[in-house]
């Protein structure tokens, strides 16, 4: 992956006030057999507000009798975000916690001081050929909260409003927006909206949040006049207000996330985010050592820490 600046505004020069404060091209990676598509976190650009994470999985058809196995791993002092647009994907935690999660739907596991998971094709789904795609991403939690006690939420469609109007559809994941505003507790105020532009459709986004980002899912994206390509994470300047527009032909999606920056910076190593580096190297031991708690439903396997 690569973050390409753009170039500080210069008083008088048209070209150069421009409200796209650099892009993030995303580079391919394996997890468990899948490939996504590595958005954050990349040198240069560590976090978009509290998102310090961001991967879209697929689209990928998966064929008969196979699907998504990510094996039982751990995580400290974030929150995990699962979105999908196709397929489904089941959710087993060490907290007992069970769920399959389908498009348009919400799962949001706060991880605290420490909870182990897995995501797998639900069993049903592997008898026919399946596609998976969609979004994780991971919010990193305010100091205060890092070691709060671990859970779990699912939210299906009526939690997650939705509008569709002038060719515009919307559905906000996270937080506020146009107001409309998601009934999920978060820890911050984060954004996080599903948009879908028809042919010649445009919609607004104000100034409204620290830091805030376009991830452009498919289509070409007009900002400002501006042309972009799918697969880009456009980051904008604060204090500004920009537009978006579809000019193509056919529909564009993209995700729009931020929200005010964290208060501090955060080191990220494997699944464990955290102010304090000495918390991350004590949740390295923890796993090695089989201290994490066991997912009731999916106790046979596991990730081994990397580096062993």
């Amino acid at each position: 992956m690569s973050w390409i600046a753009c170039p500080d505004p210069i008083v008088g020069d048209a070209q150069s006030v421009d409200a796209i404060e650099g892009v993030v091209i995303p580079r391919i990676r394996d997890v468990e057999g899948l490939a996504v598509e590595r958005v954050l976190p990349v040198a240069g650009r560590r976090m978009v507000g509290p998102f310090i994470f961001f991967d879209q999985m697929g689209p990928s058809m998966l064929d008969v009798g196979d699907g998504l196995d990510v094996k039982p791993h751990p995580h400290i002092g974030l929150s995990t975000v699962t979105y999908l647009f196709e397929g489904e994907v089941r959710h087993q935690d060490s907290l007992g916690e069970d769920r399959i999660i389908r498009p348009g739907e919400l799962n949001l596991m706060t991880a605290g001081r420490g909870v182990v998971h897995s995501e797998r094709t639900p069993l049903d789904a592997r008898q026919q050929r399946q596609s998976i795609y969609g979004i994780q991403s991971w919010l990193a939690l305010p100091e205060k909260f890092e070691e709060n006690p671990p859970s779990f939420e699912h939210f299906g469609l009526d939690a997650l409003p939705f509008v569709d109007d002038n060719g515009v559809k919307m559905r906000v994941i996270l937080g506020e927006y146009m107001s409309l505003r998601a009934s999920v507790k978060t820890w911050g105020e984060p954004f996080y909206v599903d948009v879908s532009l028809a042919p010649g459709a445009s919609l607004p986004l104000p100034n409204f949040a620290e830091e805030r980002g376009i991830y452009i899912v498919s289509g070409a994206l007009e900002v400002d006049g501006t042309s972009f390509d799918d697969q880009r994470l456009l980051v904008l300047r604060e204090g500004l207000s920009v537009t978006v527009r579809n000019a193509t032909d056919r529909p564009v999606r993209l995700m729009l996330l931020g929200g005010d920056m964290i208060d501090g910076p955060r080191h990220i190593w494997w699944n464990f985010v955290s102010s304090s580096k000495e918390r991350i190297e004590q949740a390295k031991e923890e796993w090695r050592t089989g201290k994490f708690d066991i997912v009731p439903g999916d106790p046979d396997e596991f990730v081994p820490l990397p580096g062993g």
